[in-house]
């Protein structure tokens, strides 16, 4: 028998994806610390989880392009981590975007990310002898049918939380 479950999440749903991809591979000089920053940056997150970092997925597209699916607590503290000025990212973010305005990344490394603000009602999710992974590692996994056996029965849950949103 087959054991499925559905992520527990409730309300907005926020998703970056964060990414690098290395335009030229022997200039190791320029890609090599945006991708240990990266690296440090979640460290920083997973050791305070009071800036709101849920959970996240390493991925690779190919050997040029990584990035990482994190799930954020709320908009709100995604900006706070992005704006903090006692934050790694603060620090990062100002050194990259000198080497950019100096012309030193041209063609060497490319960076990108997409956030998503999900409202309720806009998302689904199966996972069949999976454990907790993506949404459901960031809000939680319960049993498939506490949301409904179809993907329209899981759409249209609504919960306590994003009735207030």
């Amino acid at each position: 028998m087959v054991s499925r479950t559905t992520a527990d999440a409730r309300g907005e749903v926020v998703v970056l994806l964060i990414g690098m991809r290395v335009n030229r591979f022997l200039a190791v000089r320029a890609w090599l610390p945006v991708l240990l920053g990266m690296v440090r940056m979640l460290r920083e997150l997973g050791k305070d989880p009071g800036r709101g970092l849920l959970s996240k997925v390493l991925l690779t597209a190919s050997p040029r392009t990584y990035y990482v699916v994190q799930y954020w607590e709320s908009k709100e503290k995604l900006y706070a981590y992005a704006t903090a000025p006692d934050a790694f990212h603060h620090k990062a973010w100002a050194r990259l975007n000198g080497l950019e305005r100096a012309g030193k990344l041209r063609g060497q490394v490319g960076i990108w990310h997409e956030t998503y603000v999900v409202p309720e009602g806009s998302y689904e999710a199966v996972y069949g002898d999976m454990p907790a992974f993506g949404l459901a590692a960031a809000h939680g996994q319960i049993p498939l049918e506490k949301r409904g056996r179809y993907a329209k029965d899981r759409l249209a849950y609504r919960s306590a939380k994003g009735a207030d949103v």
